[in-house]
């Protein structure tokens, strides 16, 4: 591939500015799990291979086994997730997919699950995965 344009050497504010919201992430309430969830879903539909590898090393060390890793991406035919985390993956895929707009059935599930704070938080993981996969697609960063 062609060199592409590295954005921390080209905008580093605007990429401190990313730093800092998955900074803000790094110290919330939500699991690691959780987290781990959310980045490798949002992964996956975008087709970030960077971002997959990464992640999915990082449920690893969390503790997440790898029958639940393998299985995120049919997790609707899988019983080792908890109510919780499918509607966490649930709400992943409609903001990652944002094109076909979140439904209502889908955010009252998880407003159901979780407060107003958690959720909050949940909904900024996935904005911020996504802006991250955006980000390494783009500009040709690889898995190795």
């Amino acid at each position: 591939m062609k060199s592409r344009i590295v954005i921390p050497n080209v905008a580093p504010e605007a990429y401190q500015a990313l730093m800092n919201l998955e900074k803000y992430i790094s110290t919330t309430s939500l699991t690691p799990v959780h987290k781990e969830l959310i980045k490798i879903r949002a992964s996956q539909i975008n087709g970030c291979a960077f971002c997959i590898n990464m992640h999915t090393a990082d449920a690893r060390k969390h503790g997440i086994s790898e029958q639940r890793i393998y299985l995120i991406s049919a997790w609707r035919e899988a019983d080792v997730y908890t109510e919780e985390e499918k509607a966490i993956l649930a709400l992943t895929e409609q903001v990652t997919l944002i094109g076909n707009h979140v439904s209502d059935e889908v955010y009252e599930n998880a407003a159901k699950l979780f407060d107003e704070k958690y959720l909050a938080e949940i909904l900024l993981a996935i904005i911020t995965i996504n802006s991250w996969n955006r980000l390494a697609i783009t500009t040709g960063m690889r898995a190795s």
